[in-house]
């Protein structure tokens, strides 16, 4: 069972701005009913100011994406436009006092409504519909543009953070493949970034170095931060050695012939990378070389 905060509760018991502004002058249409989640966000706009006056939701979703709404519409208000396109999906979890994995993506189709009705104030075109060869997750209409913003801007690492987020790879499961080759590219580009940073800026407290017995126990404080997760799909993972820059582990259960281990072990080394603000590479055990006599 989910846990939601007060503050998550109080907003589904008791929404505020939960009706259509009468004479809007702003819509933002996001979702499908098909899909299970959809909303419309209305806005009142000051013309020369730009402020927004008001604001008003509707939403068929469950009570995160009602709460989501309701926090969304009382941290608008007040703003400019310019400064409501500032308001990220994370502000809005923030607001709530947080919200379970599961449910971040309503969070995130809160922030597309409200740059949805933004564009429809300045008469600019937003639309949610894909190019040919551009949708991902057919089953929620996801496209690969919105996957690949809502990983950057999340830093989300795994494939379940991705399914938590948006819901692209939560049905069907068939576009798990090209998810995984976005994770991958990103990722990718994030440890050539830390590859190619100077040694001081990586680590400026200490020169860019650290004792090895320092270095293992924050290295295990990450693993120990992953292995919950892990741990509920039916896996384990361990600390098995450190060489130089390559850490070696060991997964274990259901990670051990498991077709998603090599997202797994890129979220480790995205996880670890970040912790020690240096290059590292995840590696199983089982390719640590073999000593020789």
């Amino acid at each position: 069972m989910w846990e939601y905060s007060d503050k998550v509760k109080e907003h589904f018991f008791n929404p505020r701005n939960a009706q259509a502004i009468e004479n809007a002058d702003a819509t933002g249409d996001v979702g499908s009913l098909s899909c299970g989640d959809a909303l419309r966000l209305t806005l009142k706009v000051d013309p020369e100011t730009e402020i927004i006056l008001d604001a008003g939701f509707q939403t068929f979703g469950c009570g995160s994406a009602i709460a989501s709404s309701s926090a969304l519409t009382e941290i608008i208000k007040g703003k400019t436009l310019d400064e409501a396109l500032k308001v990220s999906n994370q502000d809005i979890a923030d607001y709530l006092d947080g919200l379970p994995p599961e449910k971040m993506h309503c969070s995130v189709m809160g922030r597309e409504a409200l740059e949805a009705a933004i564009a429809n104030y300045r008469g600019e075109e937003w639309s949610d519909d894909h190019e040919e060869g551009d949708l991902i997750c057919k089953c929620f209409g996801i496209d690969s543009a919105m996957i690949e913003r809502t990983v950057e801007e999340n830093n989300l690492r795994t494939m379940e953070d991705v399914v938590n987020y948006t819901k692209a790879g939560g049905g069907c499961t068939s576009c798990h493949e090209a998810i995984e080759e976005i994770l991958d590219n990103l990722n990718g580009r994030r440890s050539e970034a830390l590859a190619e940073m100077p040694p001081q800026e990586l680590n400026p407290t200490n020169g860019g170095t650290a004792t090895l017995v320092k270095k293992i126990r924050r290295i295990e404080r990450v693993i120990d931060s992953i292995r919950p997760q892990v741990q509920l799909d039916g896996g384990d993972l361990e600390l098995v050695d450190l060489n130089g820059s390559t850490v070696y582990v060991n997964l274990t259960g259901a990670c051990t012939n498991c077709q998603l281990a090599s997202a797994t072990l890129g979220g480790v080394q995205q996880r670890i990378m970040e912790e020690l603000g240096e290059f590292v590479k995840v590696v199983p055990a089982s390719q640590a070389p073999v000593a020789t006599v």
